[in-house]
């Protein structure tokens, strides 16, 4: 969990330029650019299918590129494997949390920090994850696989922060989750922007994802459609109607 100045906030943490995914003969990413600042929330919104945990699952390095580029803090990583992007500071929270389920929280914890060596700063990183997580200092010797279902999401999210990124791809963190649960995540995800830590999230509920995000992109078909502001797009009319659940008027429709 990284402090960074605001005046670095406008510098590109990643760049994904013309990124192609394909499984088999099918192609999933076609050609996507994006871009992420540091201490910077972006939102990447699209109904099922348009591709949007493929490309996270890509940047981190579990799903391998077709072709384009992937530059993080400048250097060039669509080759790397995913515990060297993890070792470099680009950590994911899957969809579906993906913790160790047999595993005690605690040890969940102390898998994100394997790649490090400095004991003092995980130590004081785990102290962080429990000022802003109690829940799961609480629940620390539980069995993960015991936990309820926002649990777990607070420990997947405790997991990636040991491991000290400066950018967390977040894949459907409220997935689930009552709304109180939901709420106190995304007042984490605010705190380690806050800290300057980037964020690119991928999230369901397309109306939270907007009204949180500095940035965001629509994905539809492998493709980026739309981008701008949060704002901005959370009032566009062909997104209100595609995600949002709102009907267009015939004047706009028109």
């Amino acid at each position: 969990m990284r402090t960074d100045t605001s005046s670095a906030k406008q510098s590109p943490i990643l760049q994904v330029r013309n990124l192609k995914v394909a499984y088999g003969g099918i192609q999933a990413v076609k050609g996507i650019s994006l871009q992420l600042n540091k201490g910077e929330l972006v939102s990447l919104i699209g109904a099922n299918g348009a591709g949007k945990t493929t490309t996270l699952n890509t940047l981190a390095g579990i799903v391998p590129v077709a072709s384009g580029e992937i530059l993080y803090a400048g250097q060039e990583i669509g080759k790397l494997p995913s515990h060297m992007r993890l070792r470099q500071g680009l950590a994911l929270v899957p969809e579906g949390r993906g913790i160790f389920t047999r595993l005690t929280v605690e040890e969940n914890l102390q898998t994100g920090a394997y790649t490090r060596r400095d004991l003092d700063g995980v130590a004081a990183d785990m102290e962080k994850v429990f000022t802003m997580l109690p829940r799961v200092k609480e629940r620390l010797h539980q069995t993960a696989g015991t936990l309820s279902g926002g649990e777990q999401q607070m420990v997947a999210i405790g997991r990636a922060l040991l491991s000290r990124p400066q950018v967390l791809l977040l894949d459907e963190p409220s997935m689930g989750l009552a709304p109180l649960v939901v709420e106190k995540i995304f007042e984490v995800i605010h705190t380690i922007t806050r800290e300057g830590m980037a964020v690119l999230l991928v999230e369901q509920n397309a109306n939270l994802a907007l009204e949180v995000s500095e940035r965001a992109y629509v994905m539809e078909g492998g493709h980026i459609t739309l981008e701008g502001s949060g704002k901005d797009l959370l009032n566009d009319p062909k997104v209100r109607s595609a995600y949002l659940g709102e009907e267009l008027g015939e004047e706009v429709a028109a």
